[in-house]
């Protein structure tokens, strides 16, 4: 067998493949980016406020005033972003899965 007939046998890349692909290099950024916010700008929150909020999925590291606001806390984009590029890397990477188990049957 041939390397050419060797690399049309192999199931080449599908669009399921990539979308998944794509969705975990945004929700990678994304997790970079909100930890980056929460342990490398926000460094020194806890020493400087009196009612600190941490949460480690996403990191977020924000303070509360009294009235309510957050100063310190992930954008809101960032964290939509975040959950929804997760939501679509499980779906395209467990239908990518089971397209190639239904294929080797």
């Amino acid at each position: 067998m041939t390397a050419s007939a060797a690399c049309s046998e192999a199931a080449p890349p599908t669009a399921l493949r990539g979308v998944s692909l794509a969705s975990l290099g945004v929700f990678l950024v994304c997790w970079a980016l909100c930890w980056l916010n929460a342990y490398v700008v926000n460094d020194d929150l806890p020493n400087a406020c009196a009612d600190l909020r941490q949460q480690s999925f996403p990191p977020e590291r924000a303070c509360a005033s009294a009235d309510g606001t957050l100063s310190g806390a992930n954008a809101g984009w960032v964290e939509v972003l975040f959950f929804a590029s997760l939501v679509v890397f499980v779906l395209f990477a467990s239908m990518t899965l089971a397209l190639a188990a239904l294929r080797r049957k």
